[in-house]
């Protein structure tokens, strides 16, 4: 295992520098937070990952969750883990005081998860899916089912999942046929199954509660009939006590990666005796739901950016230590008298490095943006809060994409690295690259997050969330301008928002024309378009930020660290933007391939 998993010193530098955490704790609400204190918070976070987390990450995947005897078991030590994160307040952090939450700002409560995922990511999510649900449940429940499952949640005596899948509709949420039929005490009887729940069954807690959603019978059809429901593994008798719910765990996905969590199937109501109750609204559970699956998708995003991160900085380690080959002289030659370099040394090696490196900080800069609008929202009124809102709901698909997407392309890159060793088992790179994998998966795949980005978000308001974004952009531009070195990277940048404007203009042609299967044909070559140039707007804000403290002589790190990411930004444009140039190409181009446009299959 490598000794480092991810740069504290950089997602500091994000979170004060580059994304001013300081402006967001003027709010009441965060009026117990300096950034001190949430730098304090940040480091018992890497504290606990220290210590918790990365010394089990490769035992838990030698030792994954396992089905047995109606049940499934996962490594003891989770249950450890569950209690010390709930101990320090993670688990809670950013839920109300009224909650038993801290009231911390979403920025640094996601900077706590990044730390502590780099360490081990799929131990994360057993926290994160429980806090999640706990969330919805205190903005929709009743005050009765907030205070009867909250608090046991945040201290981690149970868990939470979402229950949304169902082996006939996968993705299709349209398509689930769970049933709930109301009962004369006001709960209701759930019959369904669930398939791909991720933390859906352990021993580790007292009780999971499942976030389930079902047509309550007599419901119109499509997502327009979906509600929401409270379902316990056990239900909560008068005097406090649990009893079967008669929700079981009909088996284990046994997966690729990410083996320390539990996937389960899940049976409800097989004995005609599960309970559930309604959260919220009748027929609004889809909308309901969105709260945690677009909380999920930030959380998933993240969870690409630390795992390549761990990556990144075991492929380092590698070529900083790795003996191999020869410089060349000025001659081209090899002198083969000379002892060997290590690879850092070689271009190709310090390119792929370089990739990492801009898809890692890059990817966390959009999610620490993604956190600051979340705080936003949450603190500002009117139309602000609406402009927040908004860019967020843009934003959101590009933060889980890209970096599930690129954090791949990143961690294989890694592997490539390290050559032979990085496909053998006594190296992380491999298991990092397993791991990942499920990210572009997880709470919508890259197709389905880049139809809501094309065919809603851009489009959501008369394309106004696109134009929030190009004022957010123009600011960036005009902080780099302030820099002679900075001002043609500023320019490249200017130019790829026109372009952007420009491929939407193309597309939405075809929307006027009620063509909506041409208008979305190639979203995701829109996602990897659009993706790109928001990540270079983020390089481009920190490369102004790293120049700031360069200049004005402001630094809280060695003078190297600010040089590497104005260096990073440069070879992101010159390596990564150019990219864009192809997408482009495709998505202006009036041929339309993969449309079947008559009886006849031409995959064959």
């Amino acid at each position: 295992m490598a000794d480092k998993y991810c740069s504290v010193e950089t997602l500091k530098f994000l979170l004060h520098d580059v994304h001013d955490l300081k402006s967001v704790l003027k709010a009441e609400r965060y009026a117990d937070f300096d950034s001190e204190s949430v730098d304090f918070i940040l480091d018992s976070a890497k504290d606990l990952a220290d210590q918790e987390f990365f010394p089990y990450y490769q035992e838990m995947d030698e030792k994954p969750a396992v089905y047995k005897d109606g049940e499934i078991l996962v490594h003891p030590h989770i249950k450890t883990v569950i209690k010390k994160s709930a101990e320090l307040g993670l688990l809670g952090a950013t839920f109300d005081h009224d909650h038993g939450g801290m009231q911390l700002p979403w920025m640094a409560s996601l900077g706590a998860g990044y730390i502590m995922t780099a360490a081990n990511n799929p131990l994360v999510m057993y926290a994160g899916l429980t806090a999640g649900a706990a969330h919805l449940i205190a903005t929709y429940g009743t005050h009765e089912q907030t205070e009867m499952y909250v608090p046991k949640m945040l201290n981690g005596e149970w868990g939470g999942t979402m229950c949304l899948t169902e082996p006939q509709a996968g993705s299709s949420l349209s398509d689930i046929t769970s049933a709930a039929y109301p009962q004369p005490d006001g709960s209701y009887k759930i019959v369904g199954q669930k398939i791909f729940i991720s933390s859906g069954d352990h021993q580790c807690v007292d009780n999971i509660i499942h976030l389930f959603l079902a047509r309550i019978e007599g419901a119109p059809a499509g997502t327009k009939g979906i509600s929401l429901f409270i379902v316990p593994k056990k239900r909560i008798k008068e005097d406090g006590t649990l009893e079967s719910n008669d929700v079981k765990a009909a088996g284990d996905f046994q997966k690729l990666g990410q083996r320390a969590n539990a996937t389960a199937h899940l049976s409800f109501g097989e004995n005609d005796d599960c309970q559930g109750w309604l959260v919220g609204d009748e027929n609004r559970g889809l909308a309901q739901m969105f709260q945690m699956m677009n909380g999920a998708r930030i959380e998933v995003g993240m969870n690409g950016a630390a795992i390549a991160s761990a990556a990144y900085e075991a492929s380092l380690q590698y070529a900083k230590e790795r003996p191999q080959g020869r410089s060349l002289s000025r001659e081209g030659q090899k002198d083969v008298t000379k002892g060997q370099t290590t690879i850092i040394n070689h271009p190709d090696v310090r390119r792929m490095l370089f990739l990492q490196k801009a898809v890692v900080e890059g990817s966390l800069s959009l999610l620490m943006e993604a956190g600051r609008l979340m705080d936003l929202k949450q603190t500002t009124t009117g139309d602000e809060q609406k402009n927040h809102h908004l860019l967020l709901e843009f934003l959101t698909p590009i933060a889980k994409t890209y970096p599930s997407e690129m954090g791949r392309v990143s961690v294989s890159t890694g592997l490539q690295v390290l050559g032979g060793y990085g496909f053998c088992l006594d190296f992380p790179l491999q298991q990092y690259y397993r791991d990942i994998r499920i990210m572009a998966l997880y709470e919508g795949t890259t197709g389905i997050q880049s139809l809501d980005l094309l065919g809603r978000k851009a489009t959501a308001k008369n394309g106004k969330a696109l134009m929030l974004l190009m004022g957010e952009v123009q600011q960036a531009i005009q902080a780099a301008n302030t820099y002679d070195d900075l001002k043609p990277y500023a320019k490249v940048l200017g130019k790829k928002m026109q372009e952007v404007q420009e491929v939407m203009a193309h597309l939405v042609q075809y929307a006027m024309k009620g063509e909506f299967e041409k208008f979305l044909a190639d979203a995701t070559i829109f996602m990897e378009f659009a993706g790109t140039i928001v990540i270079g707007w983020q390089w481009l804000k920190m490369a102004s930020k790293a120049k700031e403290a360069l200049v004005t002589g402001n630094m809280n790190q060695p003078v190297e660290f600010y040089e590497s990411k104005v260096h990073t930004m440069k070879f992101f444009y010159k390596y990564e933007m150019p990219k864009t140039a192809s997408a482009k190409e495709v998505l202006l181009n009036s041929e339309f391939l993969t449309i079947q446009e008559s009886e006849k299959e031409l995959i064959m």
